[in-house]
């Protein structure tokens, strides 16, 4: 099934509003943070055994990041740090540099374990710990405006790739995300009325 997440509900309330509805197994092929919206893949009855032939997919974002201040959590819900925004020819050439196979500290508030807790838990508790640097593919990374404060930018990115991160590089945070495709799966294509077969949904993926 495609969703179109709003803002506000969790992936894993989305999916178990979807397994109370349908009464089938359910699970999430990448989740979304609360914050953001767009394209959410939930699979339900036997195709939630295709979990692995869907996760890996390059995901394609739409994201406004604010560069006049950093957050704690990389989004509009920590607390916030004012920085000075940089100059325009200054973040172009910044967003070249993450272009390609980058290197990038994975965000304190994510659900990476560090030594068997979720980073988030410790982070909220105030725990400092470091973070590990995850390896990401950005495939194509374009600057869509800029008015001297926010940057909009359109990304398509390897699985496991953190745009907060890619914000927090950039001397940011994420005002907004949104997932436009999954894939060769897009959020146009949303309908929880439908099902999408597993057959047919194999099938894209060529």
């Amino acid at each position: 099934m495609l969703v179109d997440k709003p803002a506000g509900p969790s992936s894993f309330a989305i999916v178990r509003a979807l397994r109370n509805r349908t009464g089938a197994r359910a699970g999430h092929a990448g989740t979304l943070d609360p914050f953001a919206t767009g394209l959410l893949l939930v699979l339900l009855g036997r195709a939630t055994k295709l979990a692995p032939r869907f996760v890996g997919l390059d995901k394609r974002y739409l994201t406004d990041i604010d560069l006049a201040a950093v957050s704690s959590t990389g989004d509009p819900e920590g607390e916030l740090e004012p920085r000075e925004p940089p100059a325009g020819d200054e973040l172009e050439a910044a967003v070249a540099g993450l272009r390609g196979v980058v290197e990038l500290p994975v965000p304190a508030y994510s659900a990476v374990k560090i030594g068997g807790e979720r980073a988030y838990r410790l982070a909220r508790r105030g725990t400092e710990v470091e973070m590990p640097v995850r390896r990401s593919v950005v495939h194509s990374l374009d600057l869509l405006d800029y008015d001297g404060r926010v940057a909009r930018l359109d990304l398509r990115v390897g699985s496991g790739t953190y745009v907060r991160a890619i914000a927090e590089a950039l001397g940011g945070h994420c005002r907004t995300l949104r997932r436009t495709e999954v894939g060769p799966f897009l959020v146009e294509e949303a309908d929880e009325a439908r099902i999408v077969p597993p057959e047919e949904a194999l099938a894209r993926l060529g």
